[in-house]
């Protein structure tokens, strides 16, 4: 037990960063996560992915492997689990590994980042669409955004501005 006063300090040099071992699977030190740039009052408070140093288009952001989840587990209705497969009606769901479950999602197009998913070795990547500023926070594009049920108030959030468009469009 240490109270307050006797609680021994950490020490860290400020321009230390985190590395990683070349044979890692996982490897998420160009990230890291906090409180999302996109939480309000109206959505409560979520996580988001934000850059821990200056990134460049292209460069690989995160790696990191898939767990498959049981058979019969049902992602429609979970919004924490990536779809793992590129069939519909998805028959294959997973946990991801590292920072990449709190990368916040945009519209198709807008994404600061992408994710390639390579279904049959279990494990992704995550790579810079731009150059991506330090402290900057991440974005991909959930490919379920628009059919999964899970998601459909944030497709709708999403996707306001469409919606709007094709209003005036029919009015």
């Amino acid at each position: 037990f240490f109270s307050h006063r006797s609680r021994p300090k950490l020490l860290t040099h400020p321009s230390s960063t985190m590395t990683s071992h070349p044979d890692t699977k996982i490897d998420c030190s160009k990230v890291y996560v906090k409180k999302s740039s996109f939480s309000t009052e109206e959505t409560g408070d979520f996580d988001g992915a934000f850059a821990a140093v200056a990134i460049k288009e292209g460069e690989l952001i995160e790696k990191g492997v898939m767990r498959r989840l049981p058979e019969g587990f049902d992602g429609n209705t979970c919004p924490y689990i990536f779809t793992w497969s590129e069939k519909r009606p998805c028959p294959t769901w997973g946990m991801g590994s590292g920072c990449a479950p709190f990368y916040n999602t945009c519209k198709q197009g807008t994404a600061n980042t992408r994710m390639v998913r390579y279904f049959d070795e279990d494990r992704f990547e995550i790579f810079a669409n731009r150059d991506i500023e330090k402290d900057e926070e991440m974005l991909h594009t959930y490919i379920s955004l628009k059919w999964r049920g899970c998601f459909s108030e944030l497709n709708d959030i999403v996707h306001a501005d469409e919606k709007a468009d094709e209003k005036k469009e029919s009015a």
